[in-house]
């Protein structure tokens, strides 16, 4: 019991950080379309004849919607362990951008706690972070608004598949609330892009992921990462030649 109280002790106490409370408002907008796209995916699950127990095990332990409707076909026709570990493995890959990312922000935790952090870690929550704080900004609790943010989309997300999963064949397709969830996390997408480099470089990964759409594995997913980043590297060193030649 006194662990219990502890931990309501030191919940409550968070909530009442302002950080942790601008955070929960910054992401609750968002959980129409994390609505959205958690029912899509938790009716594919039920979908599947996986079975409602492991279903919601692998929603709480994988918590990665695309990499749990990637991983589906293949533990329905039996695929060998290796093959849906690599699908999720390459679907999940954008993970590692976001940590690289994310370090300079809380790079002072120690590794323990950055580890269970990063288990928390998602598309909306990334974009909602970023977009508060471009730059890591001094005297800003960044892991209250970031545990703030996180708070509304797990615990929207997790809501919203597990519906999806015991609701099953009673939510038909033509619903279109896969659409709507993607439609949502487009716009927040395009609430990022601020400056022209990073239009043309959002523009480059669309691009490359509707030219590699045919490679297996959603390996297209990789190769948009690695040509907008691909392209943000070359930007920056053209801007430094630039500098250097005015200088």
């Amino acid at each position: 019991m006194s662990t219990i109280a502890a931990f309501r002790a030191e919940f409550g106490a968070m909530v009442r950080r302002p950080m942790f409370r601008r955070g929960l408002l910054d992401a609750a907008p968002m959980s129409l379309g994390i609505v959205a796209w958690g029912v899509v995916a938790g009716v594919a699950m039920a979908k599947s004849d996986m079975g409602v127990p492991l279903a919601v095990l692998m929603s709480l332990l994988v918590y990665a919607g695309s990499a749990q409707i990637a991983a589906l076909p293949l533990i329905a026709a039996d695929a060998p362990i290796w093959v849906v570990w690599a699908t999720t493995l390459c679907v999940c890959l954008r993970f590692m951008a976001f940590s690289f990312h994310y370090r300079p922000y809380f790079e002072h935790l120690p590794r323990g706690r950055r580890i269970l952090l990063s288990y928390l870690m998602g598309d909306t929550s990334f974009a909602l972070f970023i977009h508060r704080f471009p730059k890591p900004a001094h005297g800003q609790d960044h892991v209250d608004y970031f545990l703030g943010g996180s708070f509304i989309t797990y615990g929207t997300w997790q809501v919203a598949i597990v519906t999806g999963i015991f609701a099953g064949h009673a939510i038909p397709p033509s619903w279109g609330l896969g659409f709507a969830g993607t439609m949502a996390l487009l716009a927040l997408t395009c609430t990022q892009l601020r400056s022209p480099s990073a239009s043309v470089a959002a523009l480059v990964a669309a691009c490359a992921a509707v030219a590699a759409y045919a490679l297996p594995l959603r390996l297209n997913i990789v190769v948009a990462i690695a040509a907008a980043i691909a392209f943000g590297v070359l930007a920056r060193h053209a801007r430094s030649l630039r500098g250097e030649g005015e200088a």
